[in-house]
């Protein structure tokens, strides 16, 4: 048995959570991919994966061995970049996914200060605002906005806080007026970015502690951009990240509302796949995220 390329099998269908998807990943067939883990399986005698008609999840003890084996293929692969990426020099491709709004406002102008300190690395930048899996699509960085994501295939490293506003327009508050406090927000019409895990709660902080408000909605949208034009033109009350709302409330388009109540501030995270922790290209690019974002850079002005 070829235990190396038995082990990275087992690795992939892990991560890809099934033979068969493992299998279109490394280009072999669904029985190879199974033929090679129960090889595995018998060399190290113990089950490493529990298997149904519907899913493949590691056992406690393969869950264990798949961290291990993780770190080792990372060790490995690093060893064989390291030749050819002549010691820590990044080269190559590096493919990297970003929420729409946060990649065109700030992270765009990052890259390119990377690409010009690196320039044997070439950039794809894919930016959108569904859910994306780093591994199932082969990011090599991921940003996130919010809540950190917990895998034990990704590392994630918070790099930043960004403080939200709670705003409306002044033709909405003249034509429905201003919320004196957190609850009134049932009653107003408010636009929601609608994939926060949150659901239809907005938490914010005031003298007397936290309070969650089920907030009253008239738009969902998982475009901050979106929203932030809709409460622009009257339609409702907006709570986003201070880098998408504060040039709106610097010109006067919309105003901060409920001023002695703070929302919770979301974090800026990067992640990328376990295995490309020692790879030149992502390491670099993961310090240079957090060097140039650290310290809570989106505080709120106004």
């Amino acid at each position: 048995m070829d235990t190396l390329r038995a082990i990275r099998t087992f690795v992939k269908v892990v991560e890809a959570g099934g033979f068969a998807a493992a299998g279109r990943k490394l280009g072999s067939s669904r029985s190879v991919v199974n033929k090679d883990v129960i090889a595995l399986e018998n060399q190290l005698g113990m089950q490493l994966l529990t298997r149904s008609t519907r899913k493949v999840s590691p056992t406690e003890a393969g869950l264990k061995f798949y961290d291990r084996c993780v770190r080792i293929i990372g060790e490995l692969d690093e060893a064989i970049a390291s030749a050819a990426e002549l010691q820590d020099t990044p080269v190559g491709n590096l493919r990297i996914n970003a929420p729409m709004t946060f990649g065109t406002m700030h992270l765009a102008t990052v890259v390119a200060e990377f690409m010009a300190e690196h320039p044997q690395v070439t950039v794809e930048l894919v930016l959108n605002d569904r859910y994306v899996d780093p591994i199932e699509e082969g990011f090599d960085v991921s940003v996130r906005i919010g809540e950190p994501q917990v895998s034990t295939s990704l590392v994630t490293r918070e790099i930043a806080l960004a403080d939200l506003l709670i705003c409306a327009s002044p033709g909405y508050i003249a034509q429905y007026g201003r919320p004196k406090l957190p609850a009134e927000l049932s009653q107003h019409r408010c636009l929601h970015y609608g994939y926060q895990q949150s659901g239809n709660l907005w938490r914010m902080r005031g003298a007397n502690g936290e309070v969650s408000v089920n907030i009253g909605c008239v738009m969902w949208s998982n475009n901050g951009e979106a929203l932030r034009d809709a409460a622009v033109s009257d339609q409702g009350v907006v709570m986003l990240p201070t880098f998408i709302l504060q040039s709106a409330v610097d010109e006067g388009l919309l105003e901060p509302l409920l001023t002695d109540y703070r929302p919770n501030p979301i974090t800026v995270s990067v992640l990328y796949p376990r295995h490309r922790n020692l790879s030149a290209k992502v390491r670099l690019f993961a310090d240079f995220l957090t060097e140039r974002f650290a310290g809570e850079p989106f505080a709120a002005t106004a």
